[in-house]
């Protein structure tokens, strides 16, 4: 019972308190959009019970600028279909269980000729709402302004009540899956100093492909912080950024696939010795040596993890991934020698072996590539963007010349 109450308070804290984002932004920007478009659809006068702008706000605020604009185009859309479906039907006949029917079908198979995807479903809701009070043209044509106006300010409040870049949480992610990485490869390497067998060789491969659950989410982050820049005001700043959690993100994905092939390759090696020698896969001098190496290389990639955030701190952390590096070259060359085999005499030792040190080698030049400075796009910006990011720094330089 304990442990479930730990579960569910750390999922609550871990909600409301997520690094980089601030609590309850995204409730109060929903809530103040739903608000804003009933009381300017009731001033307005569109509708007797404005609900449709509301509810259309509600769903267009959404994580990113670019997202909300989006989705206020397919939600607009669908009520578009859905009103002229309903206007069609109603104009014939009412509400009766095969018109219903009707109804839904032919909302449906609009909405997917207009290829609304994700707002396939807006057109039959709509349909049957204007259906159920006995839709006619003016009353059609009073919930498609709703809609319009609803999406106008779902979009203007997610503009302009801070459009988030999730730059923090994208480097934030980056460096968790780093120490993830870490904390496995540190793991492997004290685990394959003690007695060996296939079941702990069977483990630890386990333990390799469980990382990347890790690798997902700080690719999904990532890719949110992209989006998150277009349309964005803010968006340059991202921009600048955006290269560096790429390149760096993706020599930890291809660290992340080494070091389930370096796993793969020591679970391997026990299915050429008898069941009752698995522990002697490996020689207690080689397991030590593979062992130090894993720990070194998981020095390595731990430093990482502040680099994605730019910074002083990701200089002071190239400068540790070279110094566990150098580390990391020197117990490759033991390593390599205990492992020296004749492949006269044991061929299968020998390919191996060589696929553990190729393995080693890969991983060595992925995490350098982690560990690389990235420049910053130069190319320039579309003529749209540049307006826009100008027209910021006037009003931002207008700001500071009154504050001053």
């Amino acid at each position: 019972m304990s442990r479930l109450t730990g579960s569910v308070v750390d999922r609550i804290r871990s909600t409301l308190f997520r690094r980089g984002r601030t609590p309850g932004l995204r409730t109060a920007k929903v809530t103040l959009a739903v608000v804003a478009a009933y009381l300017l659809a009731e001033a307005l006068h569109i509708s007797e019970h404005p609900i449709v702008a509301p509810l259309v706000a509600l769903l267009v605020v959404q994580l990113t600028l670019y997202q909300s604009i989006a989705h206020g185009l397919g939600r607009v859309g669908g009520v578009l279909a859905g009103v002229a479906v309903a206007v069609l039907v109603a104009h014939f006949v009412g509400l009766t269980w095969w018109s219903l029917g009707a109804v839904v079908a032919g909302s449906i198979v609009v909405g997917k000729v207009l290829r609304l995807g994700p707002h396939l479903f807006e057109a039959p809701i709509s349909a049957m709402l204007l259906l159920e009070v006995g839709g006619g043209g003016t009353l059609g044509l009073a919930r498609v302004e709703e809609a319009i106006l609803g999406a106008l300010v779902g979009v203007a409040v997610s503009m302009l009540v801070a459009p988030p870049l999730y730059l923090q949480p994208a480097g934030a992610a980056i460096g968790e899956l780093a120490e993830r990485m870490g904390r496995f490869a540190a793991g492997f390497g004290g685990a394959v100093v003690q007695p060996w067998s296939r079941n702990a060789a069977d483990h630890w491969m386990g333990q390799a492909r469980a990382v990347a659950d890790e690798v997902q989410r700080a690719e999904l982050t990532v890719a949110r912080a992209e989006e998150a820049a277009r349309m964005n005001p803010r968006g340059r700043r991202g921009r600048d950024a955006h290269p560096r959690f790429r390149a760096t993100l993706t020599a930890l994905e291809r660290c992340h696939l080494t070091l389930r092939t370096l796993a793969r390759a020591v679970l391997d090696r026990t299915y050429f010795v008898p069941a009752g020698e698995q522990a002697t896969a490996y020689t207690r001098a080689q397991r030590e040596a593979l062992g130090e190496l894993l720990i070194t290389a998981a020095g390595a990639i731990t430093a990482v993890a502040p680099i994605a955030a730019g910074g002083d701190a990701a200089d002071a952390a190239r400068l540790r991934v070279e110094e566990h590096l150098v580390a990391l070259d020197e117990r490759r060359t033991r390593l390599a020698g205990l492992l020296a085999v004749d492949p006269t005499v044991d061929e299968a030792a020998w390919s191996q072996h060589g696929s553990l040190l190729a393995a080693v080698d890969r991983l060595r030049v992925e995490i350098a590539a982690a560990a690389r400075e990235v420049e910053p796009p130069t190319e320039d910006e579309p003529t749209l963007a540049k307006q826009v990011r100008r027209w910021v720094d006037s009003m931002d330089a207008a700001t500071a010349r009154l504050a001053d």
